[in-house]
């Protein structure tokens, strides 16, 4: 394939994390033989002091920074990621804080994205905890505030919560929102959106209900 080297590195560059030598073969219809070629010139071009190492782990392939370099790196992008992750952080304590217990679903549910990390962050920095399982297909995790939440900003327990957009404020998030944002607000929601989010909400609890019901009749049958 032409220009397979360019192609390689653009997908690698993109992808973030790992990605396996057959889904690109497959994806680009090439052989592995033909990778494998592409990869050891990619290997030579991204050696030494390059600041970015093509790094290679069973069938994974993956960019990697020079940790030749991580100090420096650090140095620079980590108050920068912090900046940048604080209003993910922030929004995603604060759904904790007023629909807990939550799963990740829920939570996702709500913001509209992804929120994997910023749920780690914040178990990292004792804020939230693993508070249970919900009894529904799978039995997600069920996330909680912990009492280190409730130290750092000053509440004696979640039922002084103040308002949502308080809390947030309180949370270190700045108030004027813009059209990106993607906060739970179930009242400024257009008539539609808000009916949709309504039989969301009604079907997620039939769901559950039914679920409890068949975990129910489980139990019931092992004394039959």
């Amino acid at each position: 394939m032409e220009h397979l080297d360019e192609i390689v590195e653009s997908i690698l560059f993109l992808a973030g994390d790992s990605i396996s030598r057959a889904d690109i073969c497959d994806k680009l219809q090439i052989e592995k033989k033909e990778l494998n070629k592409s990869l050891e010139r990619l290997k030579q071009q991204f050696s030494g002091n390059s600041g970015i190492i093509l790094k290679e782990f069973g069938d994974k392939l993956q960019f990697s920074t020079n940790k030749e370099y991580s100090n420096e790196v650090a140095s620079v992008l980590n108050p920068i990621k912090e900046r940048a992750l604080s209003k993910a952080a922030m929004e995603t304590l604060a759904i904790v804080a007023y629909k807990q217990p939550v799963t990740r679903i829920d939570i996702e549910d709500i913001r509209g994205v992804g929120s994997d990390y910023t749920i780690n962050l914040l178990l990292e920095n004792n804020l939230i905890e693993i508070v249970g399982r919900k009894e529904s297909l799978g039995r997600p995790l069920l996330f909680g505030t912990t009492d280190e939440f409730l130290r750092r900003f000053e509440l004696q327990s979640t039922a002084d919560l103040p308002s949502y957009e308080k809390l947030l404020d309180r949370l270190g998030k700045v108030s004027t929102r813009t059209d990106d944002d993607r906060l739970f607000n179930f009242e400024n929601m257009p008539d539609d959106k808000r009916a949709e989010k309504s039989i969301e909400s009604e079907q997620r609890e039939k769901k559950v209900k039914m679920d409890n019901e068949i975990i129910d009749n489980d139990d019931n049958d092992e004394f039959l």
